[in-house]
């Protein structure tokens, strides 16, 4: 098979998410596919075997659940991708989407009772962030609003109890979680001070259980502790494996599903509450993008690695699902690779060519969040480029989840030249090692790695080959100024205070300071209904660029941050593939 055949085929294979089910009617799964074309809203009678897709809209469906009786499916209405819309409701069984009246807002969280009972978060500009009872045949109620960012965490299968992430107290990078019952009371708070955020799960999956499942940070890293707001009563639940933990729910409330990431890769434990005992479920080796117990004690997992597709798994062995059409191609196996950075040793993953021998021209493809990271999963992005002959190398820089507290709070005021020092420490060792050719370097990311990319242009002019920079902050006075409230507090958050009181903060971290300086061909994508990195700075920084004669290109597209298309992704693929092989020589 040809590499253009190749890397194309990865995109077009059909691939399911991990299929939610009903608490109460577990044969009713939820998933969400692109064997459409785009990606959308599945169920799934696993009783009966039979399969029906429930959306289907030109640019896809983002957001699906079913609740706990099995009764309604749940999936949020935009307007191609701008993430501005409503909530729906579907019989499972099929029949007329039912629009839930509350007006349009960004989703800000829904969780569902077995009582019939949604509670759903929404954010609007110049109002902030409320959230709403909506009880079928009554008229919806608000039972909480705030100025500052908050979200619908969980909500008990009763419907009594409803936990939400706050950050009353400023800081959405650290929220606390408060519960309230249905009238707006109090029930209980837990906020563990600055630097320390509490974030709501789940409720105990059992009718009658007031336990909530949360993550705390008291030790520097995210774990799991279970909590009781009515009484007080918390039970911190320590670990002594180092990574990032979360947690679920068996379904008899006895013990809890452990997720472990660790250096790109995860481990699943069970951990019995009654005794204490963890125990290891095997897996293989690679990265779980989500698991969750089924009622008969095993657990269902996607996984994939960097050189194998992803497959929903379950640990009894069996596959559970597959959605037909054709199979994708396998690539490399991804290599860790350790570097002494400034702020301490950074991880990096790469991706090598099958054939020749390095140096070889490189992509950093730098990944979005700031606070996500990269691991060893399946990409079809990376096994593109590696298939047209380029190493990849991905940096899990200061800000990235996986690697403490610390080191995902590095960030603070200085945005985007910390984590360029940590690029440039790992790029100056995979030039050194002959990994990499220093005149064949190319700067790619997407979201705030696109950001990364247009900073990195400007601050280390001759350094990069090519940029290609996807749906990218480039200005972050004009994005605050669009992007949505959750986005603006969380700028709030990361900069120190808004743009009024940080000019000069907001200036010094942002790309079109410094598009003067940018030397390399960039090329820019961007969505047309982008909410998070808005169209109108973009074109503020391609004006510069073109003011001054630079050689650049731009690719819009009519969808927001990112697409659901399938076909789109390939033609934006094609783009960058098309651009760079222009502007750097390859040996395939």
């Amino acid at each position: 098979m040809k590499a253009e055949e190749r890397w194309q085929t990865r995109f077009r294979a059909p691939r399911v998410t991990l299929p939610v089910w009903a608490r109460h009617a577990p044969a009713r799964a939820v998933y969400r596919s692109n064997a459409s074309g785009a990606w959308e809203v599945y169920a799934w009678d696993r009783a009966e075997g039979v399969v029906r897709q429930v959306t289907a809209r030109p640019k896809g469906t983002s957001h699906g659940t079913v609740d706990p009786t099995g009764q309604w499916i749940w999936w949020f209405a935009d307007t191609d991708g701008d993430e501005w819309g409503g909530w729906m409701r579907q019989p499972f069984t099929g029949g007329p989407d039912e629009p839930v009246d509350l007006g349009p807002g960004h989703p800000a969280g829904i969780a569902l009772a077995a009582t019939g009972d949604a509670v759903i978060g929404l954010a609007r500009p110049g109002q902030g962030f409320t959230v709403h009872v909506v009880r079928p045949g009554s008229p919806a109620r608000v039972v909480y609003e705030h100025t500052e960012a908050a979200s619908v965490a969980a909500v008990s299968l009763d419907g009594s109890l409803i936990a939400i992430n706050h950050s009353e107290h400023g800081d959405t990078r650290h929220p606390s979680l408060r519960v309230l019952r249905q009238s707006g009371e109090t029930v209980g708070e837990l906020g563990d001070g600055p630097g320390r955020g509490v974030v709501g799960l789940r409720f105990a999956p059992v009718s009658g259980d007031r336990r909530l499942l949360a993550l705390h940070e008291r030790r520097g890293r995210r774990e799991p502790l279970v909590w009781d707001p009515v009484s007080g009563e918390q039970r911190e639940i320590w670990l002594p494996d180092p990574g990032e933990i979360t947690a679920d729910w068996y379904a008899d409330g006895r013990s809890l599903l452990v997720v472990r990431a660790n250096r790109g890769r995860t481990h699943l434990h069970r951990y019995d509450l009654a005794g204490g005992v963890l125990a290891p479920i095997e897996t293989k080796h690679g990265v779980i993008d989500a698991a969750a117990p089924r009622p008969d004690g095993s657990v269902e997992y996607s996984w994939s690695s960097g050189a194998h597709p992803p497959v929903i798994r379950s640990s009894n062995g069996q596959v559970v699902m597959n959605h037909g059409g054709p199979s994708s191609p396998p690539s490399v196996p991804v290599e860790d690779v350790d570097v002494d950075g400034p702020g301490g040793r950074v991880h990096a993953l790469v991706s090598r060519p099958e054939r020749g021998a390095g140096p070889y021209p490189t992509v950093f493809l730098l990944h979005g969040g700031p606070t996500s990271q990269d691991d060893d999963s399946f990409l079809p992005q990376v096994a593109a480029w590696v298939d047209f002959g380029f190493a990849v190398v991905r940096v899990n820089y200061r800000g990235s989840t996986g690697y403490g507290s610390a080191w995902r709070d590095a960030l603070a005021g200085n945005v985007g030249h910390i984590e360029l020092a940590d690029v440039t420490a790992v790029r100056e060792a995979m030039v050194a090692r002959g990994l990499a050719d220093p005149e064949r370097l190319v700067l790619a990311g997407s979201s705030w790695g696109g950001y990364l990319t247009l900073l990195g242009l400007g601050t280390q002019p001759g350094t990069w080959a090519a940029g290609v920079a996807t749906v990218p902050i480039a200005d972050h006075l004009a994005a605050y100024e669009d992007e949505p409230e959750s986005l603006r507090a969380y700028h709030r958050a990361l900069l120190g205070g808004s743009p009024a009181e940080q000019p000069e903060r907001y200036a010094h971290c942002s790309p079109i300071t410094y598009v003067d300086r940018v030397e390399a061909p960039v090329l820019i994508l961007a969505g047309e209904n982008d909410p998070r990195c808005p169209i109108r700075q973009i074109e503020a920084y391609v004006s510069r660029l073109a003011a001054r004669g630079h050689e650049h290109e731009v690719y819009r597209y009519g969808a927001g941050h990112g697409s659901l298309v399938v076909a789109e992704r390939i033609a934006q693929m094609a783009a960058q593939l098309d651009f760079v092989r222009r502007h750097v020589k390859t040996d395939a």
